[in-house]
This record gives structure tokens, C-alpha cells and sequence, in this order.
């Protein structure tokens, strides 16, 4: 009888462990662009690594994020990216570059919707954030690009994070000369912006 309920006890402990490892399958994935590239910085000053720094040694951040990156290009590397780091999260920052390009909206949601898909059938949980354009590409443009993305969060069930830099372009010091990146000061703010949405997505024992 003791070996029985040993070897239940055994079994249950087991089951318990498989389940606490299971609720985190593997890296965060951030797919971006500059904006999560450190751009023009130390890439130990960006938001990514912050983050990594934040999560600790229970989670890996894996920054898959290139500077001038497009949707298409996401689109055609995803499989790649997918297959060699299993991710348990994916954060898609995407759209900015083909936006300022004025690139076709249907083009831009269908890029998204093909990074978005790959992941759900490997069964990576998503985050898609809203990307912001500047009201110089006029109105008409502005609201189509960024509807793209609040359609796609519904339409595929997927959280919707908030731009990281709603409020930061009007801020001394957040911006470099070019007035599109963000300083390395701006770097921890916009981590905490992203922050109260994100941390719900990360798993916990």
C-alpha cells in the first residue's frame, strides 16, 4: 500500500511540474523594426532588453526586430523565425516603415494577417500593438493604416497593445533629430507603457 501511494504521490507531482512548465512553451519573440532595434544606441539601452532584464532568468526575450524591416518582409522570414526559436509569445511591432512609405493598407493588413496566422498555427500566443502614423500622410490615410490593426486584433482574437509612443513625441529628449526614433532616454518609458498590457500575456506558475 505505501509503494501504491508513493508512486501516486510520485505520478501527481509529476503531472503538477508538467503542468507549471507547460504554462511558459518558450521565448518572447519581438518582431519589429527599428523601434525595437535600438536603434542608434547600445542594444543593451533598448526596450527589448530592458524587458529581458525585467523578466529575469524565467523568461527569455529574443529580439528578432531589424531596422527598416516591412510587413512583407516579416511575412517572408516568419516560418524561418518561428521554427528556430518555438515561441511561447510573440509581439508583432510592425507596419511603421510601410506606413511612412504610404503603402497600400490592404497590402499592409494582408503582410500582418499572413505573420499572424503562421503564428497561431504553431499555437504562439500574439500581441499585435497599434502603430501610430503622423498626420502629414493626411487624414484619409491615417485612418485606414491604423484601423489595420485593431480589425486584425478582433478578427483573430489576439491582444491589442497600445502604442509605446502615444505620448512621448512632444516630450523634451524623447526623440532623436530625425523626429521617427525614440532616445535612449525614451527607452524605459516606453517600456512601461507597454508593460500594464503585457504582463498579463506573460505566464506564471
Amino acid at each position: 500500500m505505501k509503494v501504491f501511494s508513493s508512486l501516486i504521490y510520485l505520478l501527481l507531482a509529476l503531472g503538477m511540474a508538467g503542468t507549471a512548465s507547460s504554462l511558459y512553451a518558450g521565448p518572447v519573440l519581438v518582431v519589429g523594426d527599428s523601434l525595437s532595434d535600438a536603434y542608434n544606441m547600445p542594444r543593451e539601452a533598448g526596450w527589448t532588453h530592458l524587458l529581458s532584464e525585467r523578466l529575469g532568468e524565467d523568461f527569455e526575450v529574443v529580439n528578432a526586430s531589424i531596422s527598416g524591416e516591412t510587413t512583407a518582409g516579416a511575412a517572408t522570414r516568419i516560418h524561418d523565425l518561428l521554427a528556430d526559436y518555438r515561441p511561447g509569445l510573440m509581439l508583432i511591432i510592425l507596419g511603421g516603415n510601410d506606413g511612412l512609405r504610404a503603402l497600400s493598407p490592404r497590402q499592409i493588413r494582408d503582410n500582418l494577417a499572413a505573420v499572424i496566422e503562421k503564428g497561431k498555427a504553431s499555437g504562439v500566443e500574439i500581441a499585435l500593438m497599434q502603430i501610430r502614423m503622423p498626420p502629414n500622410l493626411g487624414p484619409a490615410y491615417v485612418r485606414r493604416f491604423e484601423q489595420i490593426y485593431p480589425d486584425l486584433a478582433e478578427e483573430y482574437g489576439i491582444e491589442l497593445l497600445p502604442f509605446f509612443l502615444e505620448d512621448l513625441f512632444d516630450q523634451p529628449g524623447m526623440m532623436m533629430a530625425d523626429g521617427i526614433h525614440p532616445t535612449p532616454e525614451a527607452q524605459p518609458k516606453m517600456l512601461e507603457r507597454l508593460w500594464p498590457a503585457l504582463e498579463p500575456l506573460l505566464p506564471t506558475d
